[in-house]
């Protein structure tokens, strides 16, 4: 049986133990994932009443937002705090479990949500006037509704064959697959414009590249497409390091301090897509400042 002699030999021995980083740097990040769980509930609290004001948005696409800010509300009202109560608590194994299955569950279905919103802008592009009709708000809600299943049945998984590498890697594929999906949507839009961009100066008719009949706002559609794009930046560049972090793991590689950043730069997308969300959508960052005008004065 180990000797404890004290809080600090208890902490050296435990942080040994589970490969964690030394004690001052765990009050810092545990400092630091309080403070972002409160922006990022805070700001996705702001978002969703920002979006229910906004018409905008097509319905099918902001559904998808939401879904996302849903997301990011419940990882900084749920998962940072667990996971400031594992970095400081003594007892470990339980808030580790939360934080690990609530994470698996609402990364995946950010990921999932993400990648949904960039077929969907590449639809709007290919499909034209015919985009109303195939993208539905009842069918997005179908899509979401599959995402969060999908997901909570991998989360249930995780928790009873809790570290089984078998999810290690289905969420490495899962990850991939986004990626690559998003990236095949990406470039077949910039394609796609750039083909719309030499018919208009061929002295082709505006809708004509866009398979006839009411032609697309490019304006607004390139716009949207932004601000989609840049959500997704953002999440990659999150996501990527904790990625590594899993291809290490499964290596037989591990590093407390490694997977103590990582871990924080996930929970961090939570708090940077409201930004980007009124950076790049007029209408969002608008319906924000009205929000909180209107709760100043409540």
């Amino acid at each position: 049986m180990a000797n404890i002699n004290g809080d600090g030999k208890f902490t050296s021995k435990l942080s040994q133990a589970l490969s964690l980083p030394p004690a001052g740097m765990i009050e810092f990040f545990t400092a630091l994932n309080i403070f972002l769980s409160i922006t990022a509930s805070l700001g996705n609290g702001l978002i969703l009443m920002a979006l229910h004001k906004v018409s905008s948005i097509h319905p099918s696409t902001k559904l998808f937002f939401r879904c996302l800010a849903v997301t990011d509300l419940c990882v900084g009202l749920l998962v940072q705090p667990f996971f400031a109560t594992f970095l400081l608590s003594r007892i470990r194994e339980v808030s580790e479990i939360v934080v690990h299955v609530l994470s698996f569950v609402l990364c995946g279905v950010s990921q999932l949500t993400s990648t949904a919103i960039s077929v969907d802008r590449l639809l709007a592009l290919l499909l034209g006037p015919r985009y109303r009709h195939v993208v539905t708000l009842k069918r997005a809600r179908v899509v979401v509704i599959c995402f969060w299943l999908i997901c909570a049945s991998f989360g249930l998984i995780e928790f009873i064959w809790w570290k089984a590498v078998s999810t290690f890697k289905l969420a490495s594929m899962v990850m991939a697959l986004s990626l690559l999906t998003s990236m095949f949507c990406y470039t077949r839009i910039h394609l796609k414009l750039r083909h719309q961009q030499v018919q208009v100066q061929n002295h082709f008719p505006q809708g004509q590249g866009n398979g006839g009949g009411i032609p697309l706002n490019i304006a607004r559609y390139k716009k949207s497409v932004s601000t989609v794009l840049w959500v997704q930046l953002a999440l990659v560049a999150c996501y990527v390091p904790f990625g590594i972090f899993i291809v290490l793991q499964l290596n037989g590689i591990r590093s407390g301090v490694y997977k103590l950043v990582a871990t924080t730069l996930v929970l961090l997308n939570s708090s940077l897509n409201p930004i980007l969300y009124c950076w790049k959508i007029r209408e969002v960052k608008q319906a924000v400042k009205d929000t909180i005008r209107q709760l100043y004065c409540f």
